[in-house]
């Protein structure tokens, strides 16, 4: 199963919906993941249906709050000292060793924020409108369970959330409507997603070496996928270094090909002395938008999502192009 999806809101007004009709909740930068309660213990699953389990030992004793059949929805999300940090939520996300996730798991600990309960035990509460749902989500005192488990709180007004989000740095907010039933893997216009900062997923097709040093990561080559194959989208070489390159050059190094993956033109500043690698590896972007040719206006790396596939990016909306 594929959770529900947000609509980017700003596609219909630059602020949050008003009124009685909607409740709106905090955009975390974490990993999405259904979190379901069996006999054999907790199984968390990505966005993509991959089980990540393994990756956060610290969340299993969830199993132990929720009847058998229980299912939640929400983030994986990693703080740093109080605010949420993708940086070290990715240290996290690749892990599947026990020991190295257990090690981890105290040194870089995750939480789970829970927003929304579709199963209790094997009461189906998908075809509840929303604002049932988090009221049954919300008298199972999770909060108090022991485990790094948290109810994500939801807020009546959408403009304060935005301007407060936006002054804590804060990814953005998610308006949701109250009387909303949940349907697995659709991106409906019940829920409206309105982050701050233009960021968006692409798969890595290429690597350039840094310069002087033939052997180091220094930039990456993305582009988006598309019916037609992978389309180029520019160079990101802000935010790889130190460990988070060393990183991303290992998740690379295996998917090296003498294929070039884009089908259409790099342009040889970009493409000199590049080694393209097999498009499988989605990460995530910050940018100012995008320029002229559909190319990145100052791109910065994230991350690796290994949570994500490049199917999954077919219907993700980019940062908007710079008008001339």
């Amino acid at each position: 199963m594929r959770p529900m999806l947000a609509t980017r809101g700003d596609r219909f007004s630059a602020e949050p919906p008003t009124g009685a009709a909607w409740l709106h909740e905090v955009k975390w930068d974490g990993v999405r993941a259904l979190a379901a309660v069996t006999e054999r213990g907790l199984v968390l699953t990505s966005r993509n249906e991959n089980a990540i389990t393994a990756a956060y030992p610290e969340l299993h004793g969830l199993a132990d709050a929720l009847p058998v059949g229980s299912l939640l929805d929400g983030e994986v999300v990693a703080f740093d000292e109080g605010r949420p940090s993708f940086a070290r939520l990715a240290d996290r996300m690749h892990v599947r060793d026990p020991r190295r996730a257990a090690r981890l798991a105290v040194g870089n600990p995750v939480t789970y924020l829970a927003f929304d309960l579709l199963r209790l035990g094997e009461e189906d509460l998908t075809g509840r409108p929303l604002t049932r749902r988090r009221a049954r989500l919300e008298e199972l005192g999770l909060d108090d369970a022991g485990v790094s488990v948290h109810v994500a709180p939801a807020y009546d007004d959408g403009v304060m959330l935005l301007e407060a989000t936006r002054a804590q740095g804060l990814e953005g907010v998610v308006s949701k409507r109250r009387d909303s039933t949940y349907r697995f893997g659709l991106r409906s216009n019940d829920w409206l997603k309105y982050p701050h900062r233009a960021r968006a997923s692409y798969v890595v097709g290429g690597w350039r070496p840094e310069k002087g040093v033939g052997t180091r990561l220094g930039a990456i080559l993305v582009g988006l996928p598309t019916a037609d194959g992978l389309v180029y989208r520019g160079r990101v070489g802000s935010g790889i270094a130190g460990r988070a390159g060393a990183r991303l050059a290992e998740l690379l190094a295996p998917l090296e090909t003498d294929d070039r993956p884009f089908v259409d033109e790099v342009p040889r500043v970009d493409a000199a002395g590049a080694r393209w690698v097999r498009p499988s590896l989605v990460v995530e972007i910050a940018a100012l938008g995008l320029i002229g040719g559909g190319r990145l206006r100052q791109p910065a790396y994230l991350g690796a999502r290994p949570d994500l596939d490049p199917a999954d990016l077919h219907d993700q909306e980019e940062p908007q192009e710079e008008q001339p």
